[in-house]
């Protein structure tokens, strides 16, 4: 089971240090590794032939180019294209040309990493694993709810046998939006350690969570308070926070003794955590 940090605030860089970088990419978890990022967070979702990859939206357009290679597959379906399809596209130019956290027109990006963006795929789930392996790293595992599309059946299942055979259960944290994902996490490997995903308090949290059988609890910044965040660890729960980008909130967050932060901008809190 994935060992618990009670001594400080864990730095967990969302989807890699996507201030940075291009978003579910080892470009964007090299860049967190970088910034002294404890561990990094990723989105799995699968592809129409089944295998576990790297992708947040629900449809390509964002983050790739899927839009020009393949003009006649609108809306873009992110799980209605194969490997070999996906691996066609370009999942960096989208940040040169956008620059979405500013970070770019800032300075902070060199442009030696820019020229490296460009044509960077998005990794597999496998890929994605031994690179934190082959790093002594940790990783946040967000499955995404497939819910109503193929994967559903058995993506848990496929995520679990894929870190048990890279020999990561203690490495890997499994979150989730869907708590019946938690569930077959815990029927397939109880020692995985899980954390539920909420947008908003749900009822009965405490109970939520002892329910799941989870590790964790990963509320949104605005569905948490500092009283709450007690209780939860009094509780024996972490709580990692998301997605929290700015200094302020970053600092209370510390003060009220979260488990971990997770940020867009592990550099920023990097800086905040070493003073």
């Amino acid at each position: 089971m994935l060992k618990k940090s009670r001594s400080k605030v864990l730095n967990i860089a969302h989807r890699g240090a996507r201030s940075l970088a291009p978003e579910n990419t080892l470009a964007a978890a090299r860049k967190a590794l970088d910034c002294g990022a404890d561990m990094w967070e990723l989105d799995v979702g699968m592809t129409a032939d089944g295998v576990l990859i790297l992708i947040h939206d629900d449809t390509l357009t964002r983050t790739s180019n899927a839009s020009e290679i393949f003009p006649e597959r609108a809306p873009w379906d992110a799980y209605q294209f194969t490997l070999a399809e996906i691996r066609r596209l370009d999942f960096g130019s989208w940040f040169n040309d956008e620059d979405p956290f500013g970070q770019i027109a800032a300075g902070q990006v060199l442009p030696a990493d820019l020229d490296s963006f460009i044509g960077e795929i998005a990794p597999t789930l496998e890929e994605a694993l031994a690179f934190t392996r082959d790093h002594d790293w940790r990783v946040n595992v967000e499955i995404k709810d497939l819910s109503r599309r193929p994967g559903d059946a058995d993506v848990v299942e496929k995520v679990v046998a894929l870190v048990e055979e890279m020999s990561m259960t203690d490495r890997v944290l499994i979150s989730s939006f869907n708590f019946s994902y938690l569930e077959r996490v815990k029927a397939a490997n109880p020692n995985l350690a899980t954390a539920a995903l909420v947008r908003q308090v749900p009822s009965e949290p405490l109970k939520l969570l002892h329910r799941l059988e989870a590790q964790a609890y990963h509320p949104h910044v605005t569905a948490i308070t500092t009283e709450a965040i007690v209780d939860f660890r009094t509780e024996g729960f972490e709580v990692s926070v998301w997605t929290v980008n700015d200094e302020e909130t970053m600092r209370s967050l510390i003060e009220a003794k979260a488990s971990g932060i997770i940020t867009d901008f592990p550099q920023m809190l990097r800086s905040l955590l070493r003073k």
